[in-house]
């Protein structure tokens, strides 16, 4: 097997408890557990550096996006093992979420060349968001996250419906302006768990998809999220559903942006895709 780094994070739920079963698994890999946030990306710098062909995030989407910032474009191979709080990517890819199997996945070495978008130069690999969800991931702790898990956004998600939402300008070259309460841009099809919000989303297309919802209440956000059950969201004459190859999207007051979960900044938000630079191990 070629030079493997396994970037574990023994702060994501359930990866402390199965760091010794990784060990038994990943005899001959190096693994580096992580000291805090901003770690992973900081590690997986050093083992491009060092020469590593394969570099495993080991823990929840937010290790992922910290590992695939600490990539970049290099030539090499990602590797995941799904062991955080929420895993939307690995199920976007068919990484199986039993850590033996998801192992085998990495052994087989099957790769797949999948885009890599941006925002303001920040990478993520499956989808970002201004406004609403932003809002919940900048109001969720940790520590919150930790105890409750997914159920923690859902909780957050009803404060920040009850507010008076930003107003957020959307736009794109050679597209029509608009106008909405929040955006999301995917990458892949599925959207905070197994929400197939995208249903166009393609990752070796070299485009992104984008959703921008012009109202922010909680009917509204019922609507939006049986629509998105029911797969008839871009149906809606209040959500304005396009694919584009760059982005900008600014507002009226401080507004914040996530990406893959993750707090990454506030707008003005310049979106761009990288086509088919990221270099991934998936199921054959």
């Amino acid at each position: 097997m070629n030079r493997t780094c396994i970037i574990a994070n023994p702060a994501a739920r359930g990866v402390k408890s199965r760091l010794d079963v990784l060990e038994r698994l990943a005899r001959h890999a190096v693994i580096k557990t992580t000291q805090g946030p901003g770690d992973a990306e900081a590690q997986a710098e050093r083992a491009v550096d060092q020469g590593y062909e394969t570099i495993v995030a080991a823990g929840g989407d937010g290790t992922i996006n910290e590992v695939v910032n600490g990539i970049g474009t290099a030539p090499v191979a990602l590797g995941i093992l799904p062991m955080g709080t929420v895993n939307v990517f690995a199920l976007e890819l068919g990484i199986p979420f039993n850590l033996a199997s998801a192992w085998k996945v990495i052994r087989q070495h099957k790769v797949r060349a999948i885009d890599l978008p941006s925002a303001n130069g920040h990478y993520f690999v499956q989808m970002a968001g201004v406004g609403l969800d932003a809002q919940i991931v900048e109001r969720n702790s940790r520590q919150m996250k930790h105890v409750l898990g997914p159920l923690s956004y859902l909780l957050t998600a009803t404060q920040v419906a009850a507010e008076k939402p930003p107003r957020l300008h959307v736009t794109s070259p050679g597209q029509p302006s608009v106008e909405g309460s929040f955006v999301l841009v995917g990458n892949g099809r599925f959207y905070g768990g197994p929400l197939a919000l995208f249903n166009e989303a393609d990752m070796q297309d070299g485009l992104l998809d984008i959703c921008v919802f012009k109202h922010m209440n909680h009917l509204a956000l019922m609507r939006y999220l049986r629509g998105a059950l029911f797969g008839s969201l871009s149906k809606f004459t209040d959500v304005h559903y396009f694919k584009a190859r760059q982005l900008t999207v600014t507002a009226n007051r401080r507004v914040p942006l996530e990406a893959d979960g993750e707090m990454a900044g506030h707008v003005p938000v310049e979106f761009a895709v990288r086509r088919r630079k990221l270099r991934v191990l998936v199921p054959e």
